[in-house]
């Protein structure tokens, strides 16, 4: 077995690994993780002039966002903050779609920003867990009741 195919199937694992023994709150982070590292690669694939990875990449991020982070919301129990995550997926992966057509590093970049703010966000309100120290989002902490409704706001897992 060559190395990098081993080294391939060892993150394969550790991947199922990770995602078999995360909880709900969990998972939604590392849908974020993934959408942002997919991001990274065809911002790297445009420099690299090498365009099957770039909208491999691309539709890997857009995939994340679309089947992953929007179809899991839960509308009904999320309310009014579903529905504006569900419309803002929509125009992140619209702008991935005008980057991939475009080769548009900006709107990677933009939907990065958008992507690393809602993880922070997400993060910061884990269960059970103080804030990281130096949490990515300039924003005052929810109230309670405001984090119980955000975490209620995914559902469907």
């Amino acid at each position: 077995m060559k190395t990098t195919a081993a080294i391939k199937a060892y993150a394969k694992v550790g991947v199922e690994s990770g995602v078999t023994a995360a909880d709900p709150h969990k998972l939604i982070s590392m849908l974020y993780q993934g959408a942002l590292q997919a991001i990274t690669n065809a911002k790297s694939s445009i420099m690299r002039k090498d365009i099957p990875a770039k909208g491999a990449a691309i539709s890997k991020a857009i995939l994340i966002i679309e089947d992953g982070l929007k179809a899991c919301l839960d509308k009904d129990v999320g309310g009014e903050l579903a529905h504006n995550l569900a419309s803002l997926y929509d125009y992140m992966a619209s702008r991935l779609l005008t980057a991939n057509m475009n080769n548009d590093i900006a709107a990677l970049d933009e939907v990065t920003r958008l992507l690393t703010d809602l993880k922070g966000a997400w993060d910061s309100i884990r269960p059970g867990s103080a804030a990281p120290a130096a949490a990515p989002v300039a924003a005052a902490p929810l109230p309670a009741a405001a984090s119980n409704k955000v975490q209620l706001t995914y559902g469907r897992m």
